[in-house]
């Protein structure tokens, strides 16, 4: 009861105080990819928690036998008094319910949006093909279309796609920059990242960091890719033209305020850039990953590990 209790706990602090966290720190910002390597660690970490609370609950009634403790060299009567819960057979098929309802949603949910992604990309990279035209020197489809826009689709067809308005309105340096930034999301795999971080939003939509997990990472992906386009052209200003351009119209009109706060953002940190972090830094924050991503787990087989070291209970 102990280990389902820690475990339960551990999902409530990270997927409520999670978000509130990541508002706060300023490294994300810095290093975008590992701060959505971070988020879906801690939002995937706590659906992981919730199923193993319920598998714990079930391993005094089910699982714990005197096969195990003859296979693996321990008192099994140890382990059980480890994952011992009171309500015994009832909790165990409870624990057995939970545990079951969370990993088959969590699989059928992450299994349907990917086949969702891919069909509808590869369908809108097939249309846009088909409407528009190849530039074989930009590498990339041109529709027809009065609005700047420049995008790209993942999957099996990799696409980046222009419109004709984009390419009347940026001029060589920024198309360029435009060009690149597009390509660093379909290098980066970018949709497969913002499908799982849906996947999760849709298995717990009731908690906070699952709820806020795709729109994070769709905002650091945008981070990542802007920080690679101004890589390639040696120059942020670059980019931020190119983004206020696209974003404006040409007009240098107000958009959307959501939007133009967005852009405004992102125009500011690639105009001052913020030191990249440093090596110490960045391993430090690799390792929170990496705990984040096997917490639930350890939690889960460190008491069995203990009763394991500590070998068969004495006889009375």
């Amino acid at each position: 009861m102990i280990i389902g209790t820690a475990l339960l706990a551990y999902a409530a602090a990270v997927g409520v105080l999670g978000p509130r966290l990541t508002r706060q720190a300023a490294w994300p910002d810095r290093a975008p990819m590992l701060a959505i390597a971070g988020y879906l660690a801690a939002a995937w970490s706590v659906i992981v928690a919730i199923a193993l609370a319920g598998l714990t609950l079930a391993v005094h009634g089910t699982a714990i036998g005197g096969g195990l403790s003859d296979l693996i060299g321990a008192c099994a009567r140890r382990l059980r008094d480890t994952y011992a819960t009171p309500g015994g057979s009832a909790a165990a098929v409870l624990g057995l319910a939970l545990a079951g309802v969370v990993v088959v949603r969590a699989v059928l949910t992450s299994a349907a949006r990917l086949r969702a992604a891919r069909r509808e990309a590869l369908r809108h990279a097939q249309t846009a093909r088909l409407v528009g035209r190849e530039m074989p020197g930009l590498r990339a489809t041109v529709v027809e279309h009065p609005s700047p826009a420049a995008y790209c689709l993942g999957g099996r067809q990799p696409t980046v796609v222009l419109t004709t308005g984009a390419l009347r309105l940026l001029n060589p340096a920024q198309l360029t920059a435009v060009l690149a930034h597009e390509r660093a999301h379909l290098a980066g795999r970018h949709h497969l990242l913002m499908t799982m971080a849906r996947a999760g939003r849709v298995v717990f939509p009731f908690v906070p960091l699952l709820r806020e997990a795709d729109t994070q990472v769709a905002r650091l992906a945008e981070l990542h890719a802007d920080d690679a386009a101004a890589r390639a052209c040696d120059s942020g200003s670059v980019v931020a033209a190119a983004l206020v351009t696209l974003a404006t119209g040409g007009s240098h009109e107000p958009a959307m305020a959501a939007a133009a706060t967005d852009v405004a953002r992102r125009v500011t940190r690639l105009l001052r850039p913020a030191e990249p972090l440093r090596r110490a830094h960045r391993l430090f924050l690799r390792a929170g990953v990496a705990g984040l991503a096997l917490c639930p787990l350890l939690l889960a087989l460190t008491p069995a590990l203990v009763a394991l070291a500590l070998g068969p209970v004495p006889a009375a």
